[in-house]
């Protein structure tokens, strides 16, 4: 018997192509590596306001690194990421709220799917360019990962339940103290 699994926590926001990159990483490599991949839905916008960052597409110099980096990225990986057409409108008028809302009640109810859930979200808008925050585009992202019309449904009509508001802030900011230095260096 070989050792036990090393626990490994990926926060991740379907917004962020560079947290697909991860996810479908650790996801392929998960049992090589012998990790225990725990995934942990997270809003991307509050570790940003916490930490005080800017997203890079607001910086034009890092705007070009980053399209041209995720797609020689994706290529490597096999990932078969694209950006969206309307890129600034997808990101910072659209955002991710209520997709990252069903993955955090996903995770709650159904964790044997959120992987599926997950990839499904990130395939629409990063592959597809397809919609993630309207119902219908929720609700198709997961039917395509194996849930129910039915199930979809009655969990999307609890995405803004205090339990999983609460859920997701806690989630995101359990990211956010990963930042903090500790022992005072």
């Amino acid at each position: 018997m070989g050792p036990l699994p090393r626990t490994l926590e990926l926060f991740y926001d379907v917004l962020s192509p560079y947290s697909w990159l991860a996810f479908e990483v650790l996801c392929r490599y998960k049992n090589i590596w012998n990790v225990s991949l725990q995934l942990r839905p997270t809003l991307i916008a509050g570790i940003m306001k916490d930490s005080g960052n800017q997203p890079p597409a607001l910086l034009p110099r890092k705007a070009l690194y980053v399209k041209n980096d995720v797609r020689l990225l994706g290529q490597y990986l096999q990932v078969p990421i694209h950006l969206p057409k309307d890129f600034f409108f997808v990101i910072f008028e659209k955002g991710s709220l209520t997709a990252m809302r069903f993955l955090t009640i996903v995770k709650l109810e159904h964790p044997e799917l959120l992987e599926k859930v997950s990839r499904e979200l990130w395939m629409r808008v990063w592959s597809r360019d397809e919609d993630i925050t309207e119902p219908q585009s929720i609700l198709a992202a997961a039917e395509k990962a194996g849930m129910s019309t039915g199930r979809a449904r009655e969990l999307l009509e609890r995405v803004s339940t205090p339990q999983v508001k609460n859920q997701l802030k806690e989630t995101t900011d359990a990211a956010c103290k990963y930042g903090e230095r500790k022992g005072g260096s």
